[in-house]
């Protein structure tokens, strides 16, 4: 029986839709892997350049890339190696904007906009603020329990801290995921104890005594400041074993089932799209 051209579309929007809903909805070996990919393995990445003013401590590997400039690296103590414009932070920074766009892309679980994030007790989920973001005071994160869950905040352009601004964890698991994904750029105030990655799209400045205690700090494009300042990207227990919150994602990510949906049926309609310009162009070839 020939099918119609109504009726390949049909089978086209309902194969993919199913096809999303499969893998958002079902744990699978890809939950186990960091989206961060090679980038886990960086403390601090700068794009520009990376500048340090005062003793610093840094564990995991420092680097920066398209630029190679990292002053100040005399008064660092560093558990890992320097890739300053080679290849590894090459690949590094393709790694980190691929977990910035992905991350960016996810249906938000809250809208926080407008809310400053002290005094805040939140559970796992993406929360999202259309423009800035502000810390002052204490961010209470409780994973409760939960294995496979993370936490995504997505900040339309900065992020700023208080100075003694600080984020608990509370109840986390080896494979659990702390990111927070910047627009522009991010200021950690005076004496910060921050937690989580931090992808900024443009720069990340650290003040005097700012650390990110389990953690990263990717700038994309511009440079990572750092004054007297400490970062470790695995805490050991401290993270619960999660390599610095570098943990995957599964069906726990995006909590709201109409949210799941509606990423699938925009998706099942991008391919049913694709597919009409495919046959239009073929049957325009023809004539």
């Amino acid at each position: 029986m020939k099918m119609t051209k109504s009726a390949w579309s049909r089978v086209k929007v309902s194969s993919v839709t199913c096809a999303m809903i499969a893998l958002l909805a079902a744990p699978s070996h890809i939950g186990a892997q960091s989206p961060l990919g090679s980038a886990k393995a960086f403390g601090v990445l700068g794009a520009s350049t990376v500048t340090n003013t005062g003793p610093t401590t840094i564990r995991g590997n420092l680097g920066s890339s398209p630029g190679n400039a990292i002053t100040g690296r005399g008064l660092i103590t560093l558990e890992g190696t320097v890739h300053a414009g080679d290849a590894v932070a090459s690949r590094a920074q393709t790694d980190a904007n691929a977990a910035f766009t992905l991350f960016s892309a996810f249906p938000r679980t809250r809208d926080l906009s407008g809310s400053d994030l002290g005094g805040l007790l939140l559970t796992p989920g993406v929360y999202s603020f259309s423009s800035s973001a502000q810390l002052t005071g204490t961010l209470t994160l409780d994973y409760r329990g939960n294995p496979n869950s993370l936490f995504v905040f997505q900040i339309g352009s900065t992020l700023t801290t208080a100075s003694l601004a600080s984020v608990l964890v509370l109840n986390g698991g080896a494979n659990n995921g702390l990111y927070w994904v910047v627009g522009s750029s991010a200021t950690l105030g005076t004496g910060t104890s921050f937690m989580g990655n931090l992808l900024a799209r443009e720069s990340i400045t650290m003040t005097t005594g700012a650390g990110i205690l389990c953690g990263r700090a990717i700038a994309l494009t511009g440079a990572v400041t750092l004054d007297r300042s400490r970062v470790s990207n695995n805490c050991g227990n401290a993270d619960f074993g999660s390599g610095g919150y570098s943990g995957g994602f599964s069906a726990q990510v995006v909590p709201e089932p109409a949210s799941l949906l509606l990423l699938a049926t925009g998706l099942s309609g991008l391919g049913a799209m694709r597919w009409r310009r495919r046959v239009a162009k073929t049957q325009s070839a023809n004539c």
